[in-house]
């Protein structure tokens, strides 16, 4: 018994593959927290009152991503926090998030707080945008 060899291809290419895939986990007992994406946008009087800027209330002149994560029952240091450039992988012990971001951000400059009397966790991400210089 010969086996031929042939040319064989990968069922699928990188570019098919969603992003973040590589987080997903579907087997993991752990309930998703609740969750909230506000966007913010830096806006002055010549913005508001006389409309000088291409700024709209739209989320697509937002410079910034913050997300709340209420973490009930959770310590500071029980969370890990990682960010990719659309991904937000949360884990703690009781709660796992898996969030697939609006916009692309800066991963390296972002800040995070825990609130532990309002028991969230604020995630703030800049968003970075290919033509930035337009909004």
């Amino acid at each position: 018994f010969q086996v031929k060899s042939e040319n064989r291809k990968p069922i699928w290419d990188t570019e098919e593959v969603p992003e973040g895939s590589e987080f997903d986990d579907t087997w993991d007992p752990r309930e998703q927290p609740e969750y909230q994406l506000l966007f913010k946008e830096c806006v002055g009087t010549e913005d508001v009152f006389f409309g000088m800027s291409r700024k709209d209330p739209s989320t697509a002149c937002c410079e910034e991503i913050v997300i709340k994560i209420k973490l009930p029952e959770t310590r500071y240091s029980d969370i890990t926090l990682d960010i990719q450039d659309k991904i937000l992988d949360l884990r703690t012990p009781k709660k796992k998030l898996l969030l697939h971001l609006p916009y692309h951000v800066d991963s390296k400059n972002g800040k995070a707080h825990f609130l532990s009397e309002e028991e969230t966790l604020e995630v703030t991400l800049k968003v970075l945008r290919q033509f930035d210089l337009v909004n």
